[in-house]
């Protein structure tokens, strides 16, 4: 088995309630229920008078008058009390139902309208769509992303990309290789030169400027993802532009060595990846971008339900560093080990500690056990590698270490990966 990066590809609204009846002279009505909810009047039962409306308000039925009683005080009946009490549960409990269903009507009133648009003979047609999220996410999503998806052309083949600002789309370093322009395509089949503003192979992104296109900037997940969340891929597969697949994230945090062994810390998904969608979207079901699409794992070199994407915080922060011009700097820790550990035991074990680094100025010393950076467990020593691809050096953490059996919070202050 082998890790592969993706080649590029070659070339109505409800009815107003009833008017409620004039309340006799004397009572002062109660407000009416919100326009959404109905209340059902309830006739009152003998010898235990119930107001006229249900519990969500309404004018209260005046008691009627009571004999008088030689014999002294009148009793009250045990058992109308425990009817009388039934009736009141049950019309609260009709009333909440008719709350349930009028939150529910809203919820599923709240559907968006999607402007598709294609090109045929130089002309551009558009046509609204109602979808609704509740029950279709993926063709939300679909609807939402595909527009800040562009397709990526090369000399050498081509790959995807996603507008994350104006003009400026992130993709995979291997999709624009050593070119310096690159021809940009957006969903309407509008085609532009482009310009490669940087490409970091040790975190497998690159920049690229290209004007005059129709594509929005996508928006990029806050949020880490988690496992079992639906993932929704976008790109250009075998050069079929804006093919979408979907599926869930399988796993995250999985370190993935590229071929500059630099380990990236990736986000693994069976929706399906093939060669072409380098380079494209994968999103949550808020359409969301939360990974950049980079690599497979296979035998054969096409998708066997084993993809990985960059997170989009990796990607943002190298991206931005690029279109400034910057040379993309990673952070170490400045300390060595084995990738499994001798006690077999969870954690990156330190076998040795880099004199003046990072973990040598904090204090960490050969022999201890990291098992956590900023609350972040850590499970291997190449896992923590794949960890320090999201930072910065500078950047300060907490790293967490057990020290024979004692558990200590150690902050590190991340220095340059030499």
């Amino acid at each position: 088995m082998t890790w592969d990066n993706q080649p590029p590809a070659m070339p109505p609204q409800p009815p107003s309630p009833p008017t409620p009846p004039a309340p006799p002279s004397g009572w002062t009505p109660a407000p009416m229920p919100p326009s959404w909810e109905s209340a059902a009047p309830v006739a009152p039962i003998p010898a235990a008078p119930i107001p006229a409306n249900d519990a969500w308000g309404g004018a209260p039925t005046p008691p009627p008058d009571r004999p008088a009683n030689s014999s002294g005080p009148r009793r009250s009946n045990p058992f109308l009390r425990v009817v009388v009490a039934l009736v009141v549960a049950l019309v609260v409990v009709v009333g909440l139902f008719g709350l349930g269903f009028g939150i529910r009507s809203l919820i599923d009133n709240n559907k968006t309208t999607v402007v598709r648009s294609s090109s045929a003979n130089g002309q551009v047609t558009t046509t609204a769509v109602t979808i609704d999220p509740g029950s279709e996410p993926i063709a939300y999503v679909a609807a939402t992303v595909s527009p800040s998806v562009v397709q990526i052309e090369t000399s050498d083949g081509l790959g995807s990309g996603v507008a994350y600002d104006t003009d400026l789309f992130i993709t995979n370093a291997h999709v624009v290789g050593t070119s310096a322009t690159v021809t940009v395509r957006d969903s309407h089949g509008t085609a532009v030169k482009g310009q490669v503003l940087g490409a970091d192979t040790g975190t497998d992104i690159a920049v690229v400027r290209a004007a005059g296109l129709q594509a929005p900037p996508a928006k990029l997940a806050q949020e880490k993802p988690h496992v079992g969340q639906i993932a929704v891929a976008v790109g250009s597969p075998y050069g079929l532009e804006q093919t979408v697949t979907s599926g869930i994230v399988s796993a995250v945090n999985r370190p993935v060595p590229n071929e500059k062994s630099v380990v990236i810390n990736m986000i693994q998904t069976d929706a399906s990846i093939n060669p072409g969608n380098s380079g494209g979207a994968l999103a949550n079901r808020n359409a969301e971008i939360m990974g950049i699409n980079s690599s497979i794992y296979s035998q054969t070199g096409e998708n066997t339900g084993i993809g990985f994407a960059i997170p989009i915080s990796t990607a943002k922060r190298v991206a931005d560093q690029l279109a400034a011009g910057k040379t993309v700097a990673r952070a170490g820790l400045g300390l060595s080990g084995p990738s499994t550990t001798p006690s077999g035991s969870a954690g990156a074990y330190v076998q040795s500690v880099t004199s003046g680094g990072a973990a040598d100025k904090a204090g960490i010393k050969s022999g201890d056990l990291i098992v956590a950076v900023d609350g972040v467990p850590v499970r291997s020593f190449d896992e923590l590698r794949g960890m320090a691809s999201g930072y910065n050096p500078g950047d300060k953490v907490v790293v967490e270490i057990n020290r024979d059996g004692k558990v200590l919070d150690v902050d590190v202050t991340l220095g340059t990966l030499k």
